[in-house]
């Protein structure tokens, strides 16, 4: 797989997507993840990438013209399966979503900033457009780093226990069950016993009534789902 992620602030994806899971991911040659600056395309000598806003109005917008280039510039290599689009009045985001785009060859994310973008990006460039959640960050790199992350950890080999990623939360609309490690008694606060057990059909069938159980008390609304 591979991911370009566009951006105007490219300092800000440094660490997310070099260390851990994502990195582990690169040096097994499972994905490859670059980070391209848009300020490269911008034609004056300033290396400007937003303008006012026609009609007036506060903030600044991000300009068409460079965007257009750099993915011009992408579309020359490969084709591309999604061009994504970080905002926050996107679909959010989502496990069944990073299920899906797991699936992907080649994906660009296009990371927002300052008052959004020209309109036209999004009609004529953008394939998809998502949200991490219902409140404004200062800008999309974040977002972008966390689909990444999402994205990377499900790509078959990155992680060395496969099975793991299947019993995350949301991965059947679900929260995770709650886990336990050593020691089994600390402080009287004990391991529930079938965890002990060594039988794993009950133990899976506990797991199961246990997220049931969560995902009716803390995020009910996934039930309706």
């Amino acid at each position: 797989m591979r991911i370009d992620i566009i951006t105007v602030l490219p300092e800000l994806l440094e660490s997310p997507l070099n260390h851990s899971i994502v990195q582990r991911a690169k040096d097994k040659g499972l994905v490859e993840i670059n980070v391209i600056n848009l300020r490269d395309f911008a034609s004056d000598k300033y290396k400007s990438v937003d303008d006012y806003p026609f009609g007036g109005g506060s903030g600044m917008v991000m300009t068409i013209e460079p965007i257009y280039k750099a993915i011009e510039k992408l579309k020359m290599d490969r084709d591309y399966d999604e061009i994504i689009y970080t905002s926050p009045d996107g679909i959010l985001f989502n496990q069944k979503t990073a299920n899906e785009l797991s699936l992907k060859e080649n994906i660009i994310i296009l990371a927002g900033h300052y008052k959004g973008v020209d309109q036209r990006v999004r009609d004529h460039l953008i394939t998809r457009e998502i949200s991490i959640g219902d409140f404004v960050l200062s800008g999309g790199e974040m977002p972008a780093a966390l689909i990444t992350d999402a994205i990377v950890r499900l790509i078959p080999g990155v992680i060395s226990d496969e099975q793991s990623a299947l019993y995350d939360s949301f991965q059947d609309n679900l929260l995770a069950p709650p886990v336990y490690t050593r020691p089994a008694d600390f402080r009287g606060w004990k391991v529930p016993e079938i965890l002990l057990s060594g039988n794993t059909p009950e133990i899976e069938r506990w797991r199961h009534e246990k997220s049931i159980d969560r995902t009716q008390n803390l995020r009910p609304d996934l039930m309706e789902d």
